[in-house]
Order: C-alpha cells, then structure tokens, then sequence
C-alpha cells in the first residue's frame, strides 16, 4: 500500500518562501563580510552565520524540487560587490549578526508554529535550534569583548504585590504624575532602542553607497524616524531618572562604493521594519501603562508609511518578488473568454 502524500499548506509554503528569501539576502551580506573581516574572534561567528544560510538554502531548493515548488529568484552573487570597499566595522558585523539571530528566532518560532507536515517541522525545528545557538555564540563574544548592550540594572523584588489602583493603568493625563516604568516595560523599551540603532547604520551605510537618488532618499528618511523614535524611547527613561542605556559602538565607514543591489537593500529595510512592526506590537500589548501602548501604537504607524513607500519603490522598479498565492479566478475566467 502506498503512502498517502501530504502536500504542503499555504502556512508552510509561506514559511519556506520568506525563509528562503531571508538566507538569500543573509548569504549575501555575510559574504561579504567574511571577505573583509580581519577580527579572530569575530570572524568565526560571521563563518558560522553564513554556513547556518548556505545550508538552509541548500535544504529549501531540496524541498522546492521535491514537491515541483518553483523556486524563488531571491538573490545571489549578483547582488552584492564583494571586493567593494569596507563599508562596516568588525564590531558591526557581530553586533549585526547578534541583531539579525534574534530576528530568525522570532521568524523561525513562527514558521514552526505554521507548519503540520513532520518534515517541515523538523527543518524548522532544527532551523530554531542552530539560530538560538548562533545568538548565543554572538553574545558570548559580545560580552567578553565589552561591545554588547545591556538593559537597565533595577532592583530585584524582595517581595510579591498586587496592583491596588487602576490608576496603574493610567498615562494619558499630562497633569497628573505617571506611575515609575515596570520591568516589562523597560526592558521592551530598551529593545528598541537597540533595534532602532541598528537601523540607522544600515541605513547610513546603504544611503551612502546607493547610486540612485530615491533610494538614497528613503534610506535617509527611514534613517530619521530611527533616530526619532530613540530619542522618545530615551526621553521616557530619562522621565523616570533610569539613566541613558548604553548600546554597542558600532559604526560604518565613509565608503560611497556601491557595495549591494539596490534591490537587496531595499528588501533589507522591508525586512526589519516587519521586525520593528512587530517588536512594538509586543511592546504595546505588554505595556501596562496606556501612554506607552499608544506611543508604540503611534511610531508603529510611521514605520508602516515607511515600509508602504519603499514597497512602492521595489514595484516601480520591479525589485519586490511576489510571494506565492491563490489564482485570481476572475483574472484566470477573463483570459479564458479571450482565448
């Protein structure tokens, strides 16, 4: 008797899509890094990121071929300059690294959750696993060489309380006094503003080594409400005397070459702001204090208008991949009746 085949949900041929369109563009970067990095002790870390996609890659076009899914155009060699001059520090790439494993932890957990078939499962389980591993390598060098961001030391409770007012909840009133910052709220607002500094280097590196003028431009604004939404984040801290986190020192050089497609960059920015979307999606949700939940609520909104104009601009100049979809059946009826 022969085995029932399980064809794959419309969950794990999205999973599969954007992860392989991910590890594209990962594989990408990373090589290019690995051809400039000099540090010992970073350089292993990028090496493993980039064997962590190459592989990934190889197991999806395994998978595409077997169930005749076509694969993905994505990118490749083409889409980065790897003897261009060095664009970021070797600090950079680790505390990029760090950065970009967190968001593969939150997309592979989902990707896990999306899937039914045993051997989707079991790549992304294994996807998860080895990306845990890689944030924790990252953050172990971090820490030894001093360059990794820590959150707000606060005191540990001594004792359990219970909310007593629902004025706890409150935050809207400017004339009345805010309660102090929770544990949960800080550390969410710490976060963000460790993934906003991220944005304004990727941003500073990609506008100043783009040749077209739109994508410098987007690059620039999408650099500004970066900084924007830091200073809010710090402002907030420094309402409730919690002094200024301190986030990597990471920096990019002043190299003008064009080092990646405009393409590639272009997906890349699409690609964090989901992740900052999302991060402040959680922080709203968790946030008990409303002018906190709004604030998020509120930048949310800008990130959205960002990532709206640069979707326009991949289209205009054909660089966004449409994901994998139903047939339009009106569009599919019309051709027919032509035909």
């Amino acid at each position: 008797m022969s085995e029932k085949k399980i064809y794959l949900t419309s969950g794990e041929i999205a999973s599969l899509w954007t992860g392989y369109m991910n590890d594209s563009m990962s594989k990408c970067v990373l090589g290019y890094m690995l051809k400039h990095i000099e540090d010992p002790d970073i350089k292993p870390v990028i090496q493993l990121s980039y064997d962590i996609s190459s592989k990934h890659l190889e197991l999806l076009v395994s998978i595409f071929e077997k169930e005749q899914y076509a694969i993905p155009n994505g990118f490749n060699e083409q889409d980065v300059n790897i003897i261009a001059p060095w664009l970021f520090t070797d600090a950079f790439c680790l505390t990029y690294v760090n950065h970009m494993s967190k968001v593969g932890m939150l997309a592979y957990g989902g990707f896990l959750s999306m899937s039914t078939r045993e051997d989707i499962c079991n790549y992304f389980s294994i996807g998860l696993s080895k990306i845990t591993n890689l944030y924790n390598e990252s953050l172990k060098i971090a820490v030894n060489k001093g360059i990794n961001g820590r959150h707000p030391y606060i005191e540990v409770p001594k004792e359990t309380d219970y909310v007593d007012s629902k004025k706890y909840y409150s935050g809207f009133n400017p004339f009345s006094d805010k309660r102090p910052l929770n544990a949960v709220e800080i550390s969410h607002l710490y976060m963000n503003i460790l993934t906003n500094v991220m944005g304004v280097k990727l941003c500073l590196a990609f506008a100043q080594t783009s040749p077209s003028k739109e994508v410098q431009d987007f690059m620039l604004r999408g650099k500004e409400i970066s900084q924007k939404h830091i200073k809010i984040f710090v402002d907030t801290f420094l309402k409730d005397d919690i002094e200024a986190p301190q986030v990597p020192d990471v920096a990019v050089s002043d190299s003008t070459t064009q080092t990646f497609s405009d393409k590639l960059m272009m997906f890349h920015m699409s690609l964090i702001s989901a992740a900052g979307i999302g991060n402040y999606a959680t922080a709203a949700a968790a946030s008990q204090r409303l002018d906190l939940a709004v604030n998020y609520e509120r930048l949310s909104l800008e990130i959205t208008r960002l990532a709206k104009s640069g979707a326009d601009l991949m289209i205009k100049h054909n660089w966004l991949e449409q994901p994998p979809g139903i047939k339009d059946r009106k569009k599919l009826a019309k051709n027919k009746e032509k035909s």
